[in-house]
């Protein structure tokens, strides 16, 4: 995969202002891609990012804001999106809410937010593109988790929420095939998370990895790059992106 394989496609990413999203956007970006990012909150870093992008070549990523808790807005941040340049060829549902939710302490404010932003907004937000994808032979791409594969304590509502998007990704495929492909991405050590944790958390997780180390943004990037370019036969399917950690859970 080289420069501008992705010329001519416009990708909408959610929540894809920083972290892996803002990698992935610059990734797609880099290869010829129209990206379209979408941020709820983090205006300052999407319109740096909209800036950098543009840049290097003019009028190749647009902004769209919005909550993605709000559902009946899903359909609006589309019609932004198809805006930009008439036509959408990929949906990532990057966006992703991450939190303890100790079962003892868990609220339904907590339950509703994590659900919403990493269950039924990708379901939703798969509906609204699913006219504009079968136009184009598109696809999407969901962030799932390997903490949607297998539990881990404490984390209840997000480990639900990411197991139901795993189902989601499979049901979504036998929906929209045959004209859309859909399947996921699920990272494991990546990135650790915005409220940070231990050195020895960090060094263990990491020790029950079979490669003994951390990956990188870009290996999610990569991941997805190839099931938009190169998975031509494949839909329903998880990557798990995760050094082998499965291995040793």
């Amino acid at each position: 995969m080289g420069a501008d394989t992705l010329q001519g496609k416009t990708v909408l990413l959610t929540g894809a202002a920083k972290r892996i999203g803002a990698v992935t956007a610059r990734f797609l970006h880099a290869q010829g891609a129209t990206v379209i990012i979408h941020y709820h909150q983090a205006e300052s870093e999407a319109q740096q990012l909209a800036q950098e992008l543009n840049a290097k070549r003019p009028l190749s990523c647009a902004l769209v804001q919005g909550d993605l808790l709000v559902t009946e807005s899903l359909k609006d941040i589309v019609t932004q999106a198809v805006a930009h340049t008439g036509c959408l060829d990929v949906l990532i549902n990057n966006a992703s809410t991450y939190y303890a939710t100790p079962l003892e302490s868990l609220t339904l404010t907590q339950w509703h937010d994590l659900l919403g932003v990493n269950l039924t907004a990708p379901i939703f937000l798969a509906q609204a593109v699913a006219p504009y994808l079968k136009q184009t032979q598109g696809c999407i791409v969901n962030m799932v988790d390997i903490h949607g594969m297998r539990p881990h304590s404490g984390y209840i509502a997000y480990g639900v929420a990411k197991a139901g998007l795993v189902m989601a990704t499979q049901l979504l495929a036998r929906e929209l095939g045959a004209e859309i492909r859909v399947n996921g991405v699920a990272p494991g050590a990546i990135l650790w998370p915005e409220q940070g944790v231990s050195a020895e958390h960090q060094e263990h997780t990491l020790s029950r990895t079979a490669l003994k180390r951390a990956g990188t943004p870009e290996d999610i990037a990569k991941a997805i790059s190839f099931l938009i370019q190169d998975a031509h036969y494949i839909t329903g399917q998880i990557i798990a992106v995760e050094g082998g950690r499965l291995l040793n859970y």
